[in-house]
């Protein structure tokens, strides 16, 4: 039958299964682009997604209760948000996948990329004030802002500063950018989302800042 269950589960499968493999060929491009071997890559990519599921409490904060009804119940469950009760507080933590693993990546080219010192401060700070000016806060969901923003000014930013050394130095703006102008620079609006819990990075492996350097290398 056309509209079968088994049909219609074989059609889910198969978009999964494309959809996984040009996102791995886009992260391979990516990882090819700041020097990677495969292997490394592929250690790396893996400890972003096993690191998704790692969140570390850092403090609490007194938060502000959200309005009832102003999410949709499709929304809080996609978010997580209906197995964590409002208790009035919100626990602030680090994502090791989403946050940990990306700036220790960041670390890891400062070390071994021939990068100016002055270059880095200063992708690091445009992409984190344009980071702060077009982020936005989402009361029950966390920290919000528009998707290219952050990659395109990381990669701009890197190719007007340093061409040949674009694709590290885009990474490494990017992703501290995002998580310096719209995390922490947006510490203190987090008792206002209403939200039990706001992960630095919580997503994992398609959080901001995850995406932001893998794209704005893409785009260098």
């Amino acid at each position: 039958m056309p509209n079968s269950p088994l049909r219609l589960l074989l059609l889910i499968f198969l978009f999964a299964f494309v959809v996984g493999s040009v996102q791995l060929g886009v992260l391979q491009i990516a990882f090819y682009k700041l020097g990677l071997e495969p292997r490394s890559a592929y250690l790396l990519l893996s400890a972003s997604l096993f690191g998704s599921l790692i969140n570390l409490p850092l403090f609490s904060v007194r938060a502000e209760a959200p309005p009832s009804g102003e999410l949709p119940p499709q929304l809080r469950e996609f978010f997580g948000l209906q197995r964590l009760p409002f208790t009035g507080r919100t626990i602030v933590a680090v994502n090791v996948g989403g946050c940990v693993v990306p700036v220790a990546f960041c670390l890891y080219l400062l070390a071994h990329a021939p990068l100016h010192a002055a270059h880095v401060i200063a992708a690091v700070a445009v992409v984190a004030g344009v980071s702060y000016l077009t982020s936005f806060p989402q009361r029950g969901v966390g920290i919000a802002m528009p998707f290219l923003v952050a990659p395109a000014t990381a990669a701009a930013a890197a190719m007007a500063l340093d061409i040949e050394h674009a694709a590290p130095l885009a990474y490494i703006g990017g992703t501290l950018g995002v998580l310096i102008g719209a995390d922490l620079l947006r510490l203190h609006q987090i008792g206002q989302l209403g939200a039990p819990v706001a992960s630095i990075g919580g997503a994992g492996t398609f959080d901001g800042i995850v995406l932001t350097g893998l794209l704005a290398v893409l785009l260098a």
